[in-house]
């Protein structure tokens, strides 16, 4: 599994805007797709919010790549 670490610029980022920043997909609607699908796991847990709020300290897995969100 690819690990990407993330710097967070602020408190939170939504997910499907990660997925899209992080390039495991090309826009936020192929991210929120991707959660609406139940592809996405934050700490561990599918997550169906699609703009979940991602804060520092969380990964976000989904397919094959886990995105650890760092304090920039």
């Amino acid at each position: 599994m690819q690990t990407v670490t993330f710097p967070l610029e602020g408190e939170h980022i939504a997910l499907n805007d990660l997925l899209k920043v992080a390039g495991v997909c090309d826009s936020g609607g192929a991210g929120k797709a991707l959660v609406a699908a139940g592809e996405v796991s934050v700490d561990g847990a599918v997550e169906s919010r699609k703009t979940a709020k991602i804060r520092a300290g969380q990964v976000v897995s989904v397919a094959g790549v886990k995105i650890r969100v760092v304090a920039a």
